[in-house]
């Protein structure tokens, strides 16, 4: 079941650029960070 190591990474690598692209795109949001 290698195929579902290989997407659990896929899955993991899309929420941290996801974190990334949202921490770049908005900085000042006026929310206190959790």
């Amino acid at each position: 079941m290698w195929y579902f190591a290989w997407i659990l990474g896929l899955a993991a690598l899309a929420a941290v650029l996801n974190g990334m692209w949202f921490e770049a795109r908005e900085p000042e949001r006026g929310e206190p960070p959790q």
